[in-house]
């Protein structure tokens, strides 16, 4: 078994024990790659979590500086090995290599491991709290060592050994081992072949950064539960991501899921008497943009009837028609979208563009726009709200703003959600009583722009009420929140001293903190 790739445990790239192997396909051809990955056993995953139970106490008290520079390089790596990276990435991926990889989530994901270490140094997401009334402190301390679970549809910005996840993880102070997405490992072999290039040139602990392949869905199960484990890390789809919930879960481990999100868009009337053609391309553009395949894709519009609506979505319908049909990350995909599509249709939902799969190159899906009054959608709004993941969306059109309401409080946790209203005013009525009741479904409202695009932002919420994410108050971009979930609450009562962290001590010149100060709550250092 020489030809099958090695894993990386406890700072060594060694053969795996295998019980079976897997390769990646292009998707755009529908042929598998050469490479032959591992599926591991649990003695990998036992030798995995022992190596980052050892490396993460060690890790924990370096300081900041050290993993910034960690950081650093790794990006450094990164971007000095663009070409590679982009070639086996558009191989497993069907991603365009120019705009898409090499143009845009290359450097976001260098940019993201930058900002990361920028956090790291700055502190600020330790929240150091010192009440000098009590001689009270706490702050976040690195929690333990944390388990990613990459997509496939960003193999490098959320990707398992390079993505914001890793990267919010390490910048706490956390080893990470990364659990490769199957359809894209010979990606996240190289980004962690670089990683640990950085760690060994930072001298980090060997076991900083770790790689599996893949394992059986019980070994999962066991190792986002194990006592060693402190978080855990997913994205992917929501049947997979609510068994490893269950077992964190039974087991008090925080577990950060993204899962399923149809990113309401709603469309007031006063917009589409406005600019309502500008909006057929806008919208078509977002949903058709990348086949479909982001987590924030608008997977349902809501409009209420009028000439204009009915106009919209005529329109819109030969716009998906018209337009070309990309190609889909896997054979996974496209059958997951053939499969929610004909869930909606079979519910009641009216097929106005689309058809069957197989309508592009290699794995792909004919673009589909469904269609469905609000009244037959509250009638089983669960069904209707199944994620289409992919170049299909549904319109949900209410008879009047009373029931658009009534639609969106049926609505489940999301992303995003997005109002378009005329830049003339005689929306605000109607946007002054719907936002409040869409504002408490998403983790981000957008006014006048689609939902597609998620900015590195320090202000960015990726994130949602359930079943977007598990756990509303966290966000997987937006740094330096994203580290946040990596960290635990540490409390010292009356700790003398000289026996705190520095940036609990009463001069502290490592970053903001708060201060309780003659009852009031203030920024910056104490004089003496």
């Amino acid at each position: 078994m020489s030809d099958i790739q090695p894993v990386l445990i406890a700072g060594q790239w060694k053969a795996a024990d295998v019980v079976d192997t897997f390769q990646a396909d292009n998707p755009a051809t529908k042929q598998s790659l050469p490479a032959q990955y591992p599926v591991s056993a649990w003695s990998d995953c036992e030798a995995a979590l022992a190596a980052a139970d050892e490396a993460f106490p060690i890790l924990a008290k370096l300081p900041p500086e050290r993993i910034a520079a960690f950081l650093t390089r790794f990006a450094e790596l990164i971007e000095a090995n663009a070409d590679a990276l982009c070639e086996i990435a558009n191989a497993e991926s069907a991603l365009p290599i120019s705009p898409r990889l090499k143009d845009v989530e290359l450097p976001r994901t260098a940019n993201q491991l930058r900002a990361a270490a920028a956090a790291a140094v700055e502190r600020s997401w330790k929240q150091s709290t010192i009440d000098t009334k009590t001689n009270i402190r706490a702050y976040f301390a690195p929690l333990g060592p944390v388990c990613v679970f990459g997509p496939n549809n960003f193999p490098f910005a959320f990707g398992s050994a390079s993505g914001g996840d890793f990267a919010a993880a390490i910048a706490a102070g956390n080893p990470v081992i990364a659990k490769a997405n199957p359809s894209c490992p010979g990606t996240t072999y190289l980004m962690a072949k670089l990683a640990f290039e950085a760690v060994q040139e930072t001298d980090l602990p060997p076991a900083t950064v770790q790689l599996i392949y893949h394992c059986s869905y019980d070994d999962g199960v066991k190792l986002v539960s194990d006592p060693r484990i402190g978080a855990t890390a997913y994205t992917g789809s929501r049947r997979a991501g609510l068994v490893l919930k269950e077992a964190a879960d039974k087991h008090g481990k925080p577990i950060y899921l993204e899962l399923s999100s149809v990113n309401p868009v709603v469309i007031l009337p006063g917009a589409l008497k406005e600019r309502g053609d500008k909006l057929v391309d806008e919208f078509s553009g977002s949903c058709l943009m990348g086949t479909g395949q982001f987590c924030t894709n608008p997977g349902l519009v809501l409009l209420i009837d009028s000439a204009e609506s009915q106009k919209f979505v005529t329109e819109t319908a030969a716009k998906f028609a018209a337009a070309p049909v990309g190609t889909l990350l896997s054979k996974n995909v496209e059958t997951g979208l053939t499969v929610a599509l004909q869930t909606l249709k079979e519910a009641g939902a009216e097929e106005l563009a689309g058809g069957a799969a197989g309508a592009g190159a290699g794995y792909s899906h004919a673009n589909t726009l469904l269609k469905v009054d609000a009244a037959k959608f509250l009638t089983d709004p669960e069904v209707f709200q199944t994620e289409a993941f992919g170049n299909g969306s549904l319109i949900v059109v209410a008879k009047d703003l009373a029931e658009a309401i009534a639609v969106i409080d049926s609505l489940e946790g999301n992303l995003t959600g997005c109002v378009y209203s005329d830049t003339q005013g005689s929306d605000d009525a109607a946007y002054a009583e719907l936002e409040p009741h869409l504002r408490v479904k998403v983790g981000r409202l957008l006014n006048d722009k689609m939902p597609t695009g998620v900015a590195v932002s320090p202000a960015m919420n990726h994130g949602g009420p359930f079943p977007a994410t598990a756990h509303p108050g966290f966000t997987a971009v937006g740094i330096p929140a994203a580290l946040i979930r990596f960290g635990m609450l540490q409390c010292f009562d009356n700790v003398r001293a000289a026996r705190l962290p520095a940036e609990l001590q009463d001069k502290n010149p490592t970053g903001k903190t708060w201060r309780l100060i003659d009852g009031v709550w203030t920024t910056g250092d104490v004089a003496s």
